[in-house]
């Protein structure tokens, strides 16, 4: 079965069905809503196929729903496209439309390693201990303090945005300076990660005081810089609204800024009521006296970016140094990766000389 074929206007998918085992096959995409379709016609020939108008980004990521005659479904990945991105809930296929370009220090060789630790922290407020994956630029018996860049969600980001492999590229090339990276698993996500007080207490008043333990940064708060997207974005500007001390700036990714009025599909999520309402408040505040730097990136083309305007918007307005970089994709990994050259990387070189 011949691959996808792309023109300028559409993208065209086909799926074989020799047997004519299925009664319905459609795409499922994350461009626009609803996310399954739309479906693919059948032709004598046992093909199904579908021409679809080219989204405005510079790839995209699809899995098929194939609904078999004798009522079973299955979502799967396109056997005739043979380029994939990975993720926590499996594969998807992805196509690269003409203009795109992969991060050129993801193909230079060799890449410099550093040591990678596993460990865990403590925190009685969530009642469990939380996995860290911890990064430094040489040797940890090195007693040097180092910058520290914390990050939610942070296994994903090394697994499936490769951002220990950037920073390694990046401080081998003097790009950045020597850095520390501890990267946090969530606990409960859809819970710690919305909003939530306890989680944002027990980051500030226990996480943080045992990684400046284990990983000492530098005297003052621009040294240590907090990193999220989607849900854990949100969880950094929580903490950092409740705890201004805890750092000294935010790299916040297609963040869940979630409003009742712009995010009402999202309502769904068992703490929309608290997301929205510390959203509110965020928003509406004409003054706040603790702004530090923000960078947020989003995607050009995911449901997220008319709420990450807004709050970039409410953040400048309240004494923030704060920007918004516009990305063409959507809300996933590869594009959170894209993005970190430029932006984070002139971020911490910023912070950090």
């Amino acid at each position: 079965m011949p691959g996808p074929h792309i023109d300028e206007q559409d993208i065209y998918l086909r799926f074989a069905d020799a047997d004519r085992r299925l009664a319905r096959v459609a795409l499922v995409q994350e461009i626009e809503r609803p996310r399954v379709g739309p479906e693919f016609n059948f032709d004598d020939r046992s093909i199904w196929s579908l021409r679809w108008r080219r989204p405005p980004a510079l790839r995209m990521e699809y899995r098929l729903n194939l609904v078999h005659k004798d009522g079973g479904a299955e979502s799967v990945c396109d056997p005739a496209n043979p380029l994939r991105a990975s993720g926590p809930f499996g594969d998807k296929s992805v196509l690269e439309f003409p203009g795109y370009r992969r991060p050129d220090w993801l193909d230079t060789e060799p890449r410099p390693s550093g040591p990678v630790v596993e460990t865990s922290v403590e925190s009685a407020h969530l009642d469990g201990r939380i996995r860290v994956r911890l990064w430094r630029k040489g040797e940890w018996n090195d007693p040097r303090p180092l910058p520290l860049l914390v990050v939610h969600d942070g296994p994903e980001y090394a697994d499936y945005a490769s951002l220990i492999v950037m920073l390694e590229h990046m401080t081998a090339r003097s790009e950045l300076p020597p850095m520390q990276l501890a990267l946090l698993a969530p606990l409960d996500r859809n819970e710690h990660y919305c909003a939530s007080p306890s989680y944002s207490r027990a980051l500030a008043e226990e996480v943080l005081p045992q990684l400046e333990r284990i990983a000492p940064s530098p005297p003052g708060t621009k040294m240590r810089i907090g990193m999220g997207a989607s849900l854990g974005a949100l969880a950094m500007l929580h903490v950092h609204r409740l705890y201004p001390d805890a750092f000294g700036g935010l790299f916040l990714q297609s963040g869940s800024f979630f409003s009742e009025q712009m995010d009402v599909q999202e309502s769904w999520l068992g703490r929309f009521e608290e997301i929205t309402r510390f959203m509110n408040g965020v928003r509406t505040e004409t003054t706040w006296g603790h702004p530090i730097r923000v960078e947020m990136t989003c995607g050009s083309v995911e449901e997220n970016l008319l709420n990450n305007r807004a709050t970039e918007a409410a953040l400048a307005a309240q004494g923030y140094e704060v920007a918004l970089h516009e990305h063409p994709d959507a809300h996933n990994w590869v594009s959170w990766r894209d993005t970190f050259d430029p932006f984070l990387v002139e971020f911490l070189r910023d912070a950090w000389g």
